[in-house]
């Protein structure tokens, strides 16, 4: 076959010479443009762009003592930068947020350095603030039983509460990410009559298999029962429209046991897979075996996820303690 062309891109321009007579408002328009037209990035990413580089001008025209043009970016130091970034976190924004932010403002400045040669060198000095995820708290053993034995209250359709019974009790029971449930099919309830594991594709479209409690094998068996379209290939779990779940509907079921419930905020279809990983560690099971039941990749993953309380980590101590 004859080889296709190397596709022609434009080299950046020159950083030497003049810098353009341009204001930064002017260059921001003109990098949405470009994002917009030639990126092609989707609608909300160009919104937090134009809406972070937009802050970062409006701090610089105070910050300066007037609106920035080219050359008074090009001459910026990283102390005008991290000034901005100290800003933002006297105005709340958490580290989180603060490193999208930042990541705006490199894409602008990468911009500007191809597209109308300046160099904003201060940018290369500025790190990003180490962002550590914020993992779901796990409910207590007790909560989650009550949300597997009673989120059936929610709905008034016999075959919407064996659903949701089943679809709560597999998360809580096997630790399931929402995705990987609602991934689910007919065929995969179906061999749990003869077989006490799920093969689970999770994420990476890596396979694992999950072992499936007795109990929450008879709550998928009575909603098979009820399943208005047994065919091994439609979904395992379905809207009301007959339509796979909407991950958006199961979070909504949660929320409305939970506020009739009166269980905390964190009762969430996430914090069941969590409260699965924490409840087999205060357990005794080792890392080693949830890392492979949830599906985690690395080991620091498991043990980020799996933190246990304090009463767990006391009560360990006085078990194992030989003066305990």
């Amino acid at each position: 076959m004859p080889r296709r062309p190397a596709a022609r891109i434009a080299p950046p321009l020159p950083v030497s010479g003049p810098i353009p007579a341009l204001t930064g408002e002017a260059a921001r328009a003109a990098f949405l443009s470009w994002m917009e037209h030639e990126r092609h990035a989707a609608a909300n990413t160009i919104e937090a762009y134009g809406h972070a580089v937009a802050g970062f001008l409006g701090f610089l025209t105070r910050h300066l003592g007037g609106e920035p043009d080219l050359a008074a970016l090009s001459a910026l130091r990283a102390a005008d930068i991290r000034a901005w970034l100290a800003a933002l976190s006297n105005d709340g924004l958490a580290a989180s947020s603060r490193a999208q932010h930042l990541s705006a403002l490199r894409a602008f400045v990468r911009y500007l350095g191809r597209r109308h040669g300046v160099e904003i060198a201060a940018i290369r000095l500025v790190s990003t603030a180490r962002v550590h995820p914020a993992l779901p708290r796990a409910l207590t053993i007790e909560q989650a039983r009550d949300v597997t034995d009673n989120i059936a209250s929610v709905a008034d359709d016999p075959a919407l509460q064996a659903r949701d019974t089943a679809f709560f009790s597999l998360l809580y029971g096997s630790g399931l990410r929402i995705a990987e449930a609602l991934g689910l099919n007919v065929r995969d309830g179906t061999l749990l009559r003869t077989n006490p594991a799920l093969t689970v594709i999770g994420k990476g479209s890596k396979t694992r298999m999950v072992p499936v409690l007795p109990v929450v094998r008879a709550a998928i068996g009575a909603w098979l029962a009820l399943h208005p379209e047994p065919q091994p290939g439609s979904p395992l779990f379905l809207g009301a429209r007959g339509k796979r779940l909407d991950p958006a509907v199961a979070q909504k079921v949660l929320r409305t046991y939970r506020r009739l419930a009166g269980l905390p905020e964190r009762a969430t279809p996430h914090a069941l897979r969590h409260s699965f990983a924490t409840h087999l560690l205060a357990r005794g099971s080792d890392l080693r075996s949830i890392q492979e039941l949830l599906g985690h990749a690395s080991l620091s993953t498991t043990q980020r996820y799996t933190q246990v309380d304090d009463t767990s980590l006391m009560a360990v101590w006085h078990r194992t303690h030989p003066r305990g």
